[in-house]
């Protein structure tokens, strides 16, 4: 076998064993749609939307709220609320009544933009104790 007939077999296995693996390496990287958040311990708020953070203060809210945020908002929002730019610094969310109107109408409805998903809607994935509790977590690490 001439060298150049060798370098092709090499590359056609190469290429064979890429495209049968793709499959394999797209479903390691998980499901990066919206997932249910398990609020276990967190009192149960109904069936009417609370206007201000039922959690504030709250240390199992937070809790549950940072592991919720790192499944749910990090890959946009940034690994601790550290934005890279892609979406809002949640840190700056103003404390009290202003930020949790800020934050939790664009959790809620989602955000669109010029008819794209700009972020995805939350409401009737996530409960409302999950998306509180992550406003509670937010509130851990906020910067004036």
């Amino acid at each position: 076998m001439r060298f150049q007939d060798r370098r092709l077999s090499v590359w056609l296995v190469a290429c064979s064993l890429a495209v049968a693996l793709v499959p394999a390496v797209t479903r390691s990287h998980g499901n990066v749609a919206p997932q249910p958040v398990d609020t276990k311990g967190l009192a149960e708020l109904g069936e009417t939307w609370r206007t201000t953070n039922p959690y504030s203060g709250n240390k199992l809210a937070a809790e549950i709220g940072k592991s919720a945020y790192s499944m749910q908002c990090a890959r946009c929002h940034g690994i601790d609320a550290v934005s890279g730019g892609l979406a809002p610094d949640l840190r700056y969310l103003p404390k009290g009544e202003e930020g949790d109107k800020a934050y939790l109408g664009p959790v809620r409805r989602g955000v669109f933009r010029d008819g794209r998903t700009m972020m995805p809607k939350y409401e009737g994935i996530m409960s409302q104790e999950a998306m509180w509790a992550i406003r509670t977590w937010l509130e851990t690490v906020y910067v004036e």
